[in-house]
């Protein structure tokens, strides 16, 4: 990246706990201009979170987007519009379309989803922390567990949100039009995932025409919170290599 010219903003979307990126996961990136937002609540469509992204960046005219798992999905969603500001796209544990292989869980999920109360916090969040952990989570520069996993969504994420953004999540579909995606894509991958199907990278990686994939040894799921160094360090490479000018607008 040239630095004579202005650095864009990095713009990080939330996972499914709808959390903004912690200050810990912003440091590594240094002086780098960034920005992050909340989820709005109880919204069960890609495309309306897609909205109050791009609402939200509305006064930015040179950004990239750093979407993880479900953020990365709304990402993906915000970047088919082609919107003239976007310079680059980042993809970690993201997904173009259902990202639930096992027809079985699928299921489960539709089930507890519908849970609240102390139904919701007891049988929801640890299926769904159960679901997130590997076995580096412990590893990186912030260990991790699934007893924190299920403390970040306990704090952070309503049971009528968590529902409707499984809902969103169960229904996305981006498949069909990943080539009007016209922004280098750099997909990241941690090497253990049981919560995204193997195929979800590999789709993204064929329909979208400038995408590139990186895949982080040693880390799981929840690799932004527990690899915060590791995954900023990826980006950053990334970064580095795209062009030096700008693309011009899109059609």
């Amino acid at each position: 990246m040239n630095t004579s010219e202005k650095n864009p903003t990095l713009v990080f979307i939330p996972c499914f706990s709808g959390a903004p990126w912690s200050a810990e996961q912003l440091a590594p990136y240094g002086d780098a201009p960034k920005r992050t937002l909340r989820l709005p609540e109880g919204v069960d469509d890609i495309e309306r979170y897609a909205d109050h992204v791009e609402s939200a960046i509305a006064d930015l005219d040179d950004y990239v987007l750093v979407g993880d798992s479900f953020g990365a999905n709304i990402a993906l969603a915000l970047a088919t519009r082609r919107p003239p500001g976007l310079r680059a796209l980042v993809l970690s544990g993201g997904f173009a379309a259902n990202p639930v292989d096992s027809k079985p869980w699928k299921a489960l999920m539709q089930a507890i989803g519908k849970a609240r109360g102390p139904f919701y916090r007891q049988l929801t969040l640890r299926a769904h922390a159960h679901r997130l952990t590997s076995p580096f989570d412990g590893e990186g520069q912030v260990p991790w567990s699934e007893a924190r996993s299920r403390e970040l969504f306990l704090v952070n994420t309503p049971a009528a949100s968590f529902g409707a953004r499984l809902r969103a999540a169960l229904t996305a579909d981006y498949v069909d039009v990943l080539g009007r995606v016209q922004v280098p894509t750099l997909i990241l991958t941690p090497s253990h995932d049981v919560l995204i199907g193997e195929g979800a990278s590999t789709t993204m990686l064929a329909g979208i025409p400038d995408a590139r994939e990186v895949t982080l040894p040693r880390t799981g799921h929840m690799f932004r919170f527990s690899h915060p160094v590791t995954y900023a360090a990826a980006v950053k490479d990334f970064l580095a290599a795209l062009p030096t000018t700008r693309q011009g607008t899109h059609a």
